[in-house]
């Protein structure tokens, strides 16, 4: 059976791609929806985001990153994340399209969609310190 096996160093440069990529989408989507109405929507999300991002992902970017780091060269890079992970990402993608279908004003939604890709795009600044540090000693 085929796999798409890459190396540990690949596997992170794929995950901080993956993290950096959907908090761009996001802030973008966000700024469709709030971004044009004012600057102080998208000042406010990057506030909250920062706060999730220090207070919440760092502390999951980290054990991710460490468990990464303890995968065997050449593993799958589906298991970059665990499947309690990966579930958490559907759970997120499905709650995501629920709420931009809901009758939320869009700039309550759009704020919160830059909150959250800010989130996930700064502590994507985790992992790609350690692709870096990884790098070096490769």
């Amino acid at each position: 059976m085929i796999k798409p096996a890459v190396s540990a160093r690949n596997m992170l440069l794929v995950s901080a791609l993956f993290w950096s990529g959907i908090g761009l989408m996001l802030m973008g989507r966000g700024w469709c929806l709030a971004g044009r109405v004012s600057i102080l929507p998208p000042l406010i999300a990057m506030a909250l985001g920062t706060v999730k991002s220090f207070v919440i992902l760092d502390r999951a970017v980290r054990r991710n990153v460490a468990r990464l780091r303890s995968l065997p060269d050449h593993s799958c890079v589906g298991a970059m994340y665990s499947w309690r992970m990966w579930g958490m990402v559907l759970l997120m993608m499905i709650l995501g399209r629920l709420l931009r279908m809901s009758p939320v004003a869009p700039v309550l939604v759009g704020g919160l969609l830059m909150a959250v890709g800010w989130a996930m795009f700064l502590s994507s600044r985790l992992v790609w310190g350690e692709w870096r540090r990884f790098s070096a000693i490769a």
